[in-house]
C-alpha cells in the first residue's frame, strides 16, 4: 500500500482496525460462552431437583449428584477462565486506544 503522505499512518491505521475487530468478534464469543455457562447452571439445578423428587434409591441419586456437583466445579473454572479472557481483551483494548492516542 502506498501512503502520499509518506508517514506511515494508513497502514498502522488498518492495523488497528484489523485488531479491534478482532476483538470485537472475541468479546462477541465471550459474551456467548457467558449466556451457555449461565444456562448450564440452570439445567444443573433443575437437575438436581428433579433427581431429588424421582429417584427412589439414594445411592443412585448420591451418584448423580455426585457428579453433578463434579461438573459445577467445572462450570466454576470455566467462568474463571471466561474472566480472566476478558480482563485480557479489556487490557489488550487499553492498549489499543492508548496507541490510537498517540497517533
Amino acid at each position: 500500500m502506498s501512503n502520499p503522505g509518506g508517514n506511515g499512518e494508513q497502514p498502522e491505521r488498518e492495523a488497528f482496525v484489523a485488531l479491534e475487530r478482532a476483538v470485537g468478534q472475541a468479546l462477541e464469543r465471550l459474551e456467548l460462552m457467558r449466556k451457555r455457562v449461565s444456562t448450564a447452571e440452570a439445567r444443573s439445578a433443575e437437575l438436581g431437583e428433579v433427581v431429588r423428587r424421582f429417584t427412589g434409591d439414594e445411592g443412585e441419586a448420591g451418584r448423580i449428584l455426585t457428579r453433578l456437583r463434579h461438573l459445577e466445579a467445572e462450570n466454576a473454572d470455566l467462568k474463571g477462565r471466561l474472566a480472566d479472557g476478558r480482563a485480557g481483551i479489556d487490557r489488550l483494548l487499553s492498549k489499543i486506544r492508548f496507541l490510537e492516542n498517540q497517533q
